[in-house]
């Protein structure tokens, strides 16, 4: 009797550690998880930001005044403009 109680009692005693260390590998994991989530959350504000910056440094009109400051460029006179026509491609032929 006494040696039924003893392994019931170690069965018992095992039991509850592997309670205890699924619980703790659980918590473990959700907060691995969490970390995850607000670094996800801090990279898309970060992707936004970029995205938001990258369409400001490719607005039209500043590249234009970069062009027409920096580099001394200009658009060209009425003059120097020249149109080409090219003839309509011609269909394939069908043997």
């Amino acid at each position: 009797m006494i040696r039924i109680n003893l392994m019931l009692f170690v069965l018992t005693v095992l039991m509850a550690l592997g309670v205890v260390t699924a619980q703790y590998k659980a918590r473990k994991l959700y907060f691995q998880l969490d970390q995850q989530a607000q670094l996800t959350k801090q990279y898309m504000t970060e992707y936004d930001q970029l995205q938001i910056e990258q369409s400001t440094w490719a607005m039209h009109s500043r590249l234009e005044a970069f062009a027409t400051s920096r580099l001394k460029m200009h658009s060209p006179l009425a003059q120097q403009t020249q149109v080409i026509q090219l003839e309509a491609p011609l269909a394939p032929r069908v043997d």
